[in-house]
């Protein structure tokens, strides 16, 4: 982890946008190739005056679907806002919530599993100690940094980041670095 840390000086985790916005975009980008995503996401911002939940309420599936959205993603962005539109989710409140309470909340949203929630926790919140056991990348890291490329399971992967703690979501990050370089924002 050191070299890694050194290697990658200057470089930071940093949060981008509202809670709504950076869930909506997630969902939109699920296994779908970046650029792919980006136009889709650019259309989307579009068709709405502001990606907020009462505007995104307004917008017909149809809509949704001639912005690049499958049928599924069109219900799952529409469940999001519906839950943020009536105070379902209590994203005012996330930053006093742990992390465990926030997940329960993320997870009752049609399209968001863990890894979503994991990624949301690290990107969005900023939360320091995240471990997200459901990444490939983190995985492939661990693997190639501390065992010369050879397959991991995730109780490994668990056991190589307990040295992180209370830091884990910070070496996770470092991991990926040493898989791409360049951060990805969420």
């Amino acid at each position: 982890m050191r070299k890694l840390i050194k290697t990658h000086a200057g470089t930071r985790l940093q949060s981008r946008g509202d809670p709504f916005q950076t869930l909506a975009r997630s969902i939109i980008g699920q296994q779908i190739s970046v650029k792919a995503a980006q136009t889709v996401w650019d259309r989307f911002c579009a068709a709405v005056p502001e990606v907020a939940p009462a505007h995104l309420l307004g917008l017909s599936e149809e809509a949704l679907r001639a912005c690049g959205l499958s049928g599924r993603k069109a219900g799952y962005v529409r469940d999001l806002a519906t839950k943020f539109h009536e105070g379902e989710v209590h994203p005012d409140k996330w930053q006093d919530m742990p992390d465990d309470a926030i997940a329960a909340e993320l997870l009752s949203i049609r399209g968001i599993g863990r890894w979503t929630a994991d990624m949301f926790l690290i990107f969005h919140l900023m939360r320091p100690d995240v471990l997200p056991l459901g990444d490939l990348g983190l995985i492939k890291g661990v693997s190639q940094t501390y065992f010369a490329g050879e397959p991991v399971t995730q109780s490994e992967v668990r056991e190589v980041a307990a040295a992180w703690a209370p830091w884990r979501s910070v070496g996770t990050w470092y991991i990926w670095r040493s898989l791409d370089p360049l951060p990805v924002n969420y």
